[in-house]
């Protein structure tokens, strides 16, 4: 079968390690959108650091975000999420606050903090990221999508080590190496592109999907081609069907050039 959805993650995958998008890639990817292929960008990030890539890549339409969480259109329409509520983070918190963990509260369309210590700051302005500040978080009472821990790598693992093995009512899942989200159980890329593809119609024959992190692989897995870049962990590269160079050289273009056939390099 010929392809008809492309999920692409974002950080380490469609962006190099400077955060940027190759021309190669933009060219490919509009391409690709041009011969009909749905595009999605399957990211851990929220609809506001997501928007930009989209529109850097000149495409309008659906974006998984939040690690699959909330499934939004560039117009700002929540298509579908999976929300809980701040009392279900409560301890995490207190936890952050105790173990000088920075920590952000998101809903579908917003990001809400209360401190900003500088690392974050830096954190936040290359994801292109603007959070609210308010005064203290355990009073947001908006539905909430995702809880994300940030920190460095030695921080992270501690936090990784932390984390309870009983994970019935909240999902802990390793997004990067300096952080940790929070999420419902039933909240994964994977089954948000199921969910997608069974709206919009698509056989996950159909599916492409390339990701190069823990929470890339059940959406590898799904897809009817599951591609990990060559920067992945050994663990997400035997969860994929194939590999393909590496985020700093044209992995989206050079995959995208292999298996849509009107696509040459």
């Amino acid at each position: 079968m010929s392809i008809k959805l492309i999920a692409l993650d974002v950080d380490g995958t469609l962006l190099d390690d400077d955060h940027r998008i190759s021309d190669n890639n933009i060219r490919t990817i509009r391409r690709a959108a041009e011969l009909g292929v749905k595009i999605v960008l399957c990211t851990g990030r929220g609809s506001m650091s997501a928007k930009p890539v989209m529109e850097e890549l000149g495409l309008e339409g659906v974006m998984i975000t939040h690690n699959g969480a909330s499934i939004m259109d560039t117009s700002g329409n929540v298509l579908h999420e999976y929300t809980f509520n701040i009392r279900e983070v409560e301890e995490l918190i207190h936890y952050c606050r105790k173990h000088g963990v920075h920590y952000d509260l998101n809903t579908s369309t917003n990001m809400i903090v209360d401190q900003m210590p500088a690392d974050a700051k830096k954190m936040y302005d290359a994801f292109l990221a603007e959070p609210e500040m308010v005064g203290d978080v355990l009073q947001v009472d908006e539905p909430l999508v995702k809880f994300c821990m940030f920190g460095n790598q030695d921080l992270m693992d501690q936090v990784e080590r932390d984390w309870p093995d009983d994970q019935q009512e909240l999902r802990f899942i390793r997004s990067g190496d300096y952080f940790v989200d929070v999420m419902r159980p039933d909240v994964s890329k994977g089954i948000a592109l199921k969910k997608l593809a069974e709206i919009w119609q698509v056989d996950r024959s159909e599916i492409l999907a390339m990701g190069n992190y823990y929470n890339d692989i059940d959406m590898l897995r799904f897809a009817g081609i599951g591609i990990a870049v060559a920067n992945s962990p050994d663990e997400v590269k035997k969860a994929a069907d194939e590999v393909t160079v590496s985020n700093n050289e044209d992995a989206v273009h050079m995959a995208l050039c292999k298996h849509l056939p009107l696509i040459k390099v």
